[in-house]
């Protein structure tokens, strides 16, 4: 997200902790391909009259694997002016906030087990997507799945590279799909990873924003999926599960929190269709569940002076349980796996700080089979559509004045829908 005031920024970056010390129920699944690096795939041939290969690009910001990798990630952090806007002064004051920041990071991936099991997550989910991709949708297949990661390895230029080097591109065309993992779409996420794809599309294939030229890698992109019934299922099943741990007397009053990481009010006035986006999550996974919780969407993760959205996760849990609401739920609901923003800020410090056995939190999506389902259903309709992107993501922001965003969109808009973006 854009974070203001990055000398106060405390060390809530997205990513999360080693298997070692995931719940058992994700340990599980992810343990088996704790060793793979199925995120860059290997060169495939296509099957007998398909119109595969396809590579299937999951996007998202990633997380240092270790506490050595933190300096590096938050460098690239910092460097970002579509996350953080340092101004002119970015590429200066950018490496010298990540110096300082970097002991205290280190300290709390440490707390979580040491680094971030992020590529991991998103290598298996990519590669289990893409083997149900194979099997409902074999006229796109085979499915290759690749990750790139905004800040940390795979970095977005490593996996164009591995693109053409897997025979994507260079005279041969080929098609890829950039999978946001972002399922509600904002500028400093979406966008930023978006535009990051765009600059190195230009420079590894030496084309210009707003051509299409035969030979290169044809992009489409699934921009947002806030509302999808199997994300929605994949949530409520959780929130369930977690339910079912309460007295049966108890069940229905516990308060179902919702979390998401908070935006600066600078950001959300100028347009951003992130809050309302993840207001409509929350709203269908009610409706799946019935409304039969008291609930709230709340904001984690605001940072310096200035006005944020509110109100905040720390603060909301505290409130209730002062008037004694001491059964709560929290969740997670815009992420699709565990992150420091869960396994530290939720987990360590919110319910922890909270001191009540009634205050918990919900699984995260992680290696939920009905989530890697959805994402290949998702994926599916996008390939069957043969849209490039969707007609939400034409708009820019009212008060975008970013000529790279609007290039960006033309782009991947492509002759279809260039004409629509704004």
């Amino acid at each position: 997200m854009a974070l203001r005031n990055p000398f106060l920024i405390p060390g809530r970056i997205s990513s999360s902790y080693p298997c070692a010390n995931i719940r058992p129920a994700a340990r599980s699944l992810l343990a088996c391909n704790w060793n793979q690096r199925s995120g860059l795939a290997t060169s495939v041939s296509p099957a007998k009259g398909s119109k595969g290969p396809t590579a299937m690009v999951f996007l998202n910001m990633g997380g240092p694997s270790t506490t050595d990798d933190v300096e590096d990630f938050l460098s690239r952090l910092f460097a970002d002016g579509d996350l953080i806007p340092l101004g002119r002064l970015q590429k200066y004051l950018g490496p010298l906030i990540a110096r300082r920041r970097t002991p205290m990071i280190q300290k709390q991936y440490a707390d979580i087990g040491g680094g971030s099991p992020i590529r991991k997550w998103s290598e298996y989910q990519c590669a289990e997507m893409c083997k149900i991709l194979d099997e409902i949708s074999p006229e796109t297949a085979p499915h290759k799945p690749y990750v790139a990661f905004r800040y940390a390895a795979p970095l977005t230029e490593e996996m164009y590279a591995k693109l053409l080097e897997d025979g994507f591109g260079r005279g041969r065309g080929g098609r890829a799909v950039a999978f946001t993992q972002y399922p509600q779409y904002s500028c400093s996420t979406t966008g930023s990873s978006l535009n990051e794809l765009w600059k190195w599309r230009n420079r590894l294939e030496g084309r210009r924003a707003n051509e299409d030229e035969e030979g290169t890698i044809q992009w489409s992109v699934i921009d947002r999926w806030p509302t999808h019934p199997g994300l929605v299922e994949a949530f409520a099943k959780n929130i369930e599960d977690q339910l079912a741990t309460y007295p049966e007397e108890r069940r229905n009053s516990v308060v179902l929190l919702f979390s998401a990481h908070s935006l600066p009010m600078s950001v959300v006035n100028r347009g951003d269709p992130y809050p309302a986006e993840v207001a409509a999550t929350v709203h269908a996974v009610m409706q799946r569940l019935g409304f039969s919780n008291p609930y709230r969407l709340c904001w984690q993760s605001q940072v310096g002076p200035s006005a944020w959205l509110g109100a905040q996760t720390n603060d909301t849990v505290q409130e209730y349980v002062k008037r004694g609401q001491t059964d709560i739920i929290l969740v997670p609901i815009a992420f699709t796996s565990d992150h420091i923003e869960t396994l530290y800020e939720l987990d360590l410090e919110v319910i922890k700080e909270a001191n009540h056995p009634g205050v918990k939190r919900a699984e995260s999506l992680n290696g939920s089979p009905i989530f890697i389902r959805a994402l290949a259903e998702i994926a599916r309709d996008h390939l069957q559509s043969g849209e490039k992107c969707s007609r939400q993501m034409t708009l820019r922001c009212q008060g975008c004045r970013s000529e790279r965003c609007l290039e960006q969109k033309k782009f991947f808009g492509g002759e279809q829908l260039a004409s629509l973006v704004r």
